[in-house]
């Protein structure tokens, strides 16, 4: 196990530059997760990591060393790849030893290893198995396998479960937490799930443009995302971003949301704060996670505002129901129970006014 930190790194391709000031620490056994879509630049930051891209600039450190010019096989960390990458021709066994072949490791050490990294993963019946008789879970268990025999400082995955279906991700999901919690492992992911990020992460940085956008515990990030970009790609369904207008009432700040046809709705969202005060009488944008508005009751409860609306589009799947209503010109997801709608029309909905958050639509940063 080892610590990683990462300080000021970019990579440049030409004028391209891919990777701009990163600075990130993981620790001892933490799960990190690199979080973003495609092109934001983890996998190259990843392959940096490992050493299989040199830097522009800047420095990676493991376990307090600077490993920024040494070889890939010096850096001591084990990567598992999105193919698997499995010699076809080589047994399970064979595949998953040979790094330990390679490295002159003896015979009897090989074997010992091999048993010890199969019963953890459930591979000792597979043993003697080609890749080509093995289904798509099975393959990334042995190449975790192969992986895993090294004993590494830091663990890299790169999108591993990208190739596998939905079922097989699942529990894949569900195999790699229970190895990382059973090892304590320092491991690094890199993938573009958010369900992914949000199961397995103990830390998750979320990149965008080469740009860190925002590093936090998965639950936090959810709860208190730094700007509209990690919002809206945080969340299934996405948060609801819904134009207002902010006022100042007394001590306290309300938000009024335009509704076609009917008067505003009012919602206080709490006190007045330097940043806050500074957008009075200006347009905001509401973030409003699907669960935190939801049908009413007979009575509206303490800490909620009911809201009355239509229903545009229902969407049952089975644990819930989103109803799509429109607010403030914006098409608004309300998570409800599975019956509480069963067609379209007028309804009444309450939301919880402490889960609301404000984002400036100029910096697009969440104001506190």
């Amino acid at each position: 196990m080892a610590t990683l930190a990462i300080r000021n790194v970019t990579k440049n391709y030409g004028d391209l530059e891919v990777l701009r000031g990163i600075n990130i620490d993981a620790d001892d056994g933490e799960f990190l997760v690199l979080l973003g879509p495609s092109g934001c630049g983890k996998s190259t930051l990843l392959n940096a990591i490992a050493g299989l891209e040199a830097i522009s600039g800047g420095d990676i450190l493991i376990d307090g060393s600077i490993v920024t010019g040494l070889e890939p096989r010096e850096r001591d960390i084990a990567m598992v790849f999105q193919s698997y990458a499995l010699y076809p021709t080589m047994s399970v066994r064979k595949n998953i030893e040979f790094g330990m072949r390679v490295r002159g490791v003896p015979p009897g050490e090989r074997r010992a290893a091999v048993e010890k990294v199969a019963q953890t993963l459930q591979l000792s019946s597979l043993l003697d198995r080609k890749p080509s008789q093995l289904s798509g879970g099975q393959r990334q268990r042995v190449a975790m396998g192969r992986a895993l025999v090294r004993e590494p400082k830091v663990f890299l995955f790169d999108e591993p479960l990208s190739n596998l279906d939905a079922k097989l991700r699942i529990e894949m999901r569900a195999e790699i937490k229970r190895l990382h919690q059973n090892l304590e492992t320092t491991i690094v992911y890199v993938t573009h799930d958010q369900i992914e990020a949000m199961t397995l992460a103990t830390k998750v940085v979320v990149m965008r443009g080469g740009v860190v956008q925002q590093v936090g515990r998965p639950q936090d990030i959810y709860d208190r995302p730094a700007n509209l970009y990690v919002a809206g790609f945080i969340g299934s369904p996405p948060m609801n971003f819904i134009p207002a207008d902010l006022t100042v009432e007394g001590e306290r700040i309300q938000a009024r949301i335009a509704r076609n046809g009917a008067a505003p709705v009012a919602i206080d969202v709490g006190p007045i704060t330097a940043d806050r005060a500074v957008l009075a009488g200006r347009e905001v944008i509401l973030g409003v996670r699907p669960e935190a508005l939801t049908e009413a009751g007979e009575a509206v409860r303490p800490g909620k505002v009911a809201i009355d609306a239509t229903i545009e589009i229902l969407e049952p799947t089975g644990a819930d129901t989103f109803a799509v209503i429109s607010l403030g010109g914006a098409a608004v997801t309300a998570r409800c129970h599975p019956r509480a709608f069963h067609s379209r029309g007028p309804a009444r909905f309450e939301l919880d006014t402490a889960s609301v958050l404000i984002f400036d639509p100029g910096s697009e940063r969440r104001i506190d």
